[in-house]
C-alpha cells in the first residue's frame, strides 16, 4: 500500500516536478572535503543536500591472496550510525549497509583505478591491502553517490606507509601516493512511474519504482552497473540511464 507521503511524491515526479524545486536531472549542492580524519591515510567528508558520509583510508599488510600472489588487496566497509536516521539501529552492518559497500566496491575494483600489483610488497608473502570504511553520518537519501565519491576523493588522498620488512611492522611515516590511475564515480538513477531522476531524496527513495547504479570511468566508458528495487527498467530507459551516469559523472568528477 502507498502511504500518503509516497502518494504526493509519486503526483509531483509524474508533472515533472520535485519538493524541493529542482529539475529531475539535477544534483543537490554537493561539497568535497579531503584529510578530515588525522589518524588515517587518507580520507573524505561529503556532503550532498542533507546527505553526509565520512570515509576512512587505513594500510594494512597481510599475505597476499593465493589466486593473486603478486597483488594487494582491497576491502570496503559501511556503517550507518543510528544518529543519522530513524531507520538506523545499534548492532552489527545490516542488509543496506552491506549492499552500500558491495556497491562502492564494485564501482572501484572493477575500474581498476588502484594498480594492485604495485600494492605487492613481496610476491606470495607480504602486500598491501587498502581499507576502507564509510560512516553514514547523515541520511537524506542517494547514499550511494555521496559514499562512492568519498571513496574516491579519500583514495586520492591517501599517503602510503611504509613497511619496515625486518621488523615486520607499518612505519606510520607517510612515503608516497596511492597508485591511483583513474577515478570511476557512479551516479544512481531511480524510476518512479514512468519518469527518471538523479540524486533522490530519502523521501524519493521511498517512493522508487527501480534503481540503476552506473559506475563510469574519467573517458566516459561503463565499468558497473548494479540494479535495485522491485520495479523493471525498459531497454530505452536503461539507455536513458546510462547517459545521465555518464553526463552527471563528468560534472561530480570535476570535484576530485
Amino acid at each position: 500500500m502507498i502511504n500518503k507521503n509516497e502518494s504526493y511524491v509519486r503526483k509531483l515526479i509524474e508533472d515533472g516536478t520535485r519538493e524541493d524545486g529542482r529539475g529531475l536531472t539535477d544534483f543537490r549542492e554537493i561539497s568535497v572535503k579531503t584529510g578530515v580524519i588525522e589518524t588515517a591515510e587518507g580520507s573524505a567528508e561529503v556532503k550532498i543536500g542533507n546527505t553526509m558520509v565520512l570515509v576512512g583510508v587505513k594500510m594494512e599488510v597481510k599475505e597476499p591472496y593465493p589466486d593473486s600472489p603478486n597483488e594487494g588487496g582491497f576491502v570496503v566497509d559501511a556503517e550507518f550510525v543510528p544518529l543519522a536516521s530513524p531507520d538506523f539501529e545499534n548492532g552489527p552492518p545490516g542488509e543496506e549497509a552491506v549492499e552500500l559497500a558491495r556497491v562502492v566496491d564494485r564501482g572501484i575494483r572493477e575500474s581498476h583505478a588502484v594498480d594492485m600489483e604495485k600494492l605487492c610488497i613481496k610476491e606470495k608473502e607480504a602486500a598491501w591491502t587498502v581499507h576502507i570504511d564509510i560512516h553514514v553520518l547523515d541520511h537524506d537519501g542517494n547514499l550511494i553517490d555521496a559514499a562512492s565519491i568519498g571513496a574516491m576523493a579519500a583514495l586520492l588522498d591517501t599517503k602510503m606507509p611504509k613497511w619496515d620488512a625486518d621488523n615486520k611492522k607499518i612505519i606510520r611515516e607517510l612515503k608516497g601516493k596511492l597508485p591511483v590511475s583513474d577515478k570511476p564515480v557512479e551516479i544512481t538513477v531511480i524510476k518512479i512511474g514512468n519518469k527518471l531522476l538523479v540524486d533522490p531524496t530519502a523521501e524519493e527513495e521511498s517512493a522508487l519504482d527501480a534503481r540503476l547504479t552506473v559506475a563510469t570511468l574519467e573517458n566516459g566508458e561503463l565499468c558497473a552497473m548494479q540494479k535495485g528495487g522491485d520495479g523493471y527498467f525498459t531497454v530505452p530507459e536503461i539507455q536513458q540511464a546510462v547517459e545521465l551516469a555518464i553526463d552527471k559523472g563528468k560534472e561530480l568528477r570535476k570535484l576530485l
